[in-house]
């Protein structure tokens, strides 16, 4: 057997397993394939995840203040700094979309602490989910999906569903309001769904996070709107004058929210702490990039992190390895 087919296997049989482990999508009518298959579209671009195609590479430090390590085990709380790599990308499965016309940027790392521990993190735009389970998820899908005929999307189909749905109310609310800033670099970037702290006496804190940007739109390099890269150009402008920087900021949940469901929005009450800043101060192009294969799965947690039982959380695991599964193979097929 050949090292390409072996890899292949390799890849596959990884993938399998944390479908079956994960039970995320586990009901007749919802799996990972059938999921991964809507979100890549008709045709699909072979090589590139089937969500959020179009990205570019990150590195540099994510610098702790200390303050979340009475919270968590996680070494990554520290006092100090730890290197990280990321990607900045656009919603879609296309990877040569006009960065502008995307209705939801994304902020993923990964961090590895000296002691073998990793946190993968992907964070969106939007601060809640529409929906609160895989199945509704789904179905909220096909109905933004364009008809196969006219390739257009159906506003009665769209205003059909979320009316059947009004727990999505917090995320049209959202939606009605926001404006897309001018960089990557002064988004707002959330979690969405909730984790667990467990501190050394095991002792869980359920969590959401953000990240801050400390930039803003007013005090950034210019945008060219003209150009399909107009935010990855900018970025690179940005960070050739200086590092971009994110707080990143945990607000914990009372007795009175449930960590369970994201489609809810946290009072801004809650109590707040900033675990550190996030150092952006290198960038690289996704072909050939260090981040193009990785595989920016939530459920990659370091001892001290755990995942709520929110079952979106545990069916974006599932979903993101068989989107990795594919564009793996296709890459190890091509070379």
């Amino acid at each position: 057997m050949s090292k390409k087919i072996t890899l292949i296997a390799i890849i596959t049989l990884f993938a399998l397993t944390i479908l079956y482990f994960t039970g995320a999508f586990n009901s007749d009518t919802v799996t990972a394939q059938r999921f991964v298959n809507l979100q890549q579209g008709e045709q699909a671009h072979a090589g590139f995840r089937r969500a959020h195609a179009k990205g570019i590479c990150l590195a540099g430090s994510f610098e702790s203040t200390g303050e979340l390590a009475k919270y968590s085990q996680a070494k990554v709380f520290d006092l100090g700094a730890t290197p990280f790599v990321g990607r900045f990308s656009i919603a879609g499965n296309n990877p040569t979309a006009p960065d502008l016309k995307a209705p939801v940027r994304s902020l993923a790392f990964s961090i590895t602490t000296d002691d073998n521990q990793e946190w993968r993190v992907a964070m969106n735009t939007p601060p809640v989910m529409a929906v609160a389970t895989p199945d509704a998820f789904f179905k909220q899908l096909q109905a933004l999906s364009p008809d196969p005929v006219t390739k257009k999307r159906s506003p009665e189909k769209i205003k059909a569903f979320f009316a059947a749905h009004p727990e999505s109310a917090a995320f049209n609310n959202w939606k009605a309001s926001y404006k897309p800033t001018s960089s990557f670099a002064t988004e707002q970037y959330h979690s969405i769904n909730a984790f667990y702290l467990v501190d050394e006496n095991n002792k869980k804190h359920a969590v959401r996070w953000i990240a801050k940007p400390q930039l803003s739109d007013e005090n950034i390099q210019p945008l060219n709107n003209d150009s399909a890269d107009a935010l990855q150009l900018q970025l690179k402008d940005q960070v050739a004058q200086a590092p971009v920087k994110f707080d990143m900021l945990f607000s914990f949940a009372t007795e009175e929210d449930d960590e369970n469901n994201p489609t809810v929005l946290w009072p801004q009450s809650r109590k707040t702490i900033n675990a550190g800043t996030l150092v952006i101060s290198r960038l690289q192009a996704q072909e050939g990039g260090v981040c193009a294969d990785m595989n920016f799965d939530p459920l990659v947690l370091p001892t001290g992190i755990e995942p709520s039982a929110d079952p979106i959380l545990r069916a974006r695991g599932a979903a993101y390895a068989e989107s990795f599964r594919r564009r793996a193979k296709e890459v190890l097929l091509n070379n």
